[in-house]
């Protein structure tokens, strides 16, 4: 298998074949992210590509799940995507779902008669950042798209028959914008109708944008309570029928999961729990852990 530089996945491919298809983002200017810094965006000669699920096939008995890897396997030609696809159909015949990140630019430049061919080709999933429904803050974080571009992008994915897992970043508007961020990241999410939901918490990287916006006085990140009086906002706002909700990433505070809106009202009062003083939960929160 051939890797270059630093590789990412959502938690949920911890078991998963990676396949490095693209290198870095095509994006890759967020002003909170670090990824992919240390590589420029480039295709993946599709011979090596093939050449590393041959080689894949060879030595594993089952490959059950395949992520399409790095930060924006769908911006990829069809003819590409497809044959990618297909040989995993014909030669991992066990492989029962293959995804990948998807950028709202990339699932828009797709019609929706080539996302349905993906997903009948077997691409089962894609997961879209929106880190933020705010249109003034998703504009300070270089996002390049809007909230509406987002909204459509899911709508768009989910219609093709692929699932659509969603990340928001709790923390993002910073103590200052708080209430404006988690009560429109509700809203979008709703319109969005993901099948997933991931809430991550921010954290802030060295050489970022917005670790100057920090040194620079000019965002200030919320401290743990904080962060999860803006998660219990977001989920009293939300209305999003049959989507799991999990906020167990290394960089949350507070471990949420549940399905909404049937678990809003029990995964509220964990937030609650901890908001009004619950000694033990207080202190597994302040820890950190």
């Amino acid at each position: 298998m051939h890797y270059s530089g630093s590789v990412y996945r959502p938690p949920s491919e911890a078991y998963s074949l990676i396949v490095q298809v693209t290198l870095g983002c095509s994006h890759n200017k967020c002003a909170f992210c670090n990824m992919y810094k240390d590589k420029q965006f480039s295709i993946v000669d599709i011979e090596q590509v093939m050449g590393d699920l041959a080689w894949a096939r060879e030595r594993y008995s089952r490959i059950e799940r395949i992520f399409l890897a790095d930060g924006d396997a769908l911006i990829l030609p069809m003819e590409h995507l497809l044959r990618i696809l297909h040989y995993i159909r014909e030669n991992i015949p066990e492989c029962t779902r293959v995804t990948t990140y998807a950028s709202p630019k990339s699932i828009l430049r797709k019609t929706p008669e080539e996302l349905r061919a993906l997903y009948e080709a077997g691409l089962s999933m894609g997961y879209l950042g929106l880190e933020t429904g705010n249109e003034a803050l998703l504009q300070k974080i270089n996002k390049g798209v809007t909230v509406t571009q987002q909204i459509e992008a899911a709508q768009k994915l989910k219609a093709s028959g692929m699932k659509l897992s969603v990340t928001a970043i709790n923390g993002l508007g910073g103590t200052e914008d708080w209430e404006s961020h988690a009560v429109d990241t509700a809203k979008a999410l709703s319109a969005m109708r993901a099948d997933y939901i991931a809430l991550l918490t921010l954290r802030i990287y060295t050489g970022t944008p917005m670790a100057e916006w920090v040194r620079e006085g000019k965002l200030t990140q919320p401290n743990p309570m904080e962060l999860i009086r803006e998660t219990r906002l977001l989920l009293s706002e939300i209305d999003s029928p049959g989507a799991v909700f999990r906020s167990n990433h290394a960089s949350n505070y507070l471990v949420l999961a549940g399905t909404l809106n049937q678990d809003r009202r029990a995964l509220i009062e964990k937030c609650d729990a901890a908001l009004q003083g619950d000694v033990a939960l207080r202190k597994y929160v302040e820890l950190g852990r």
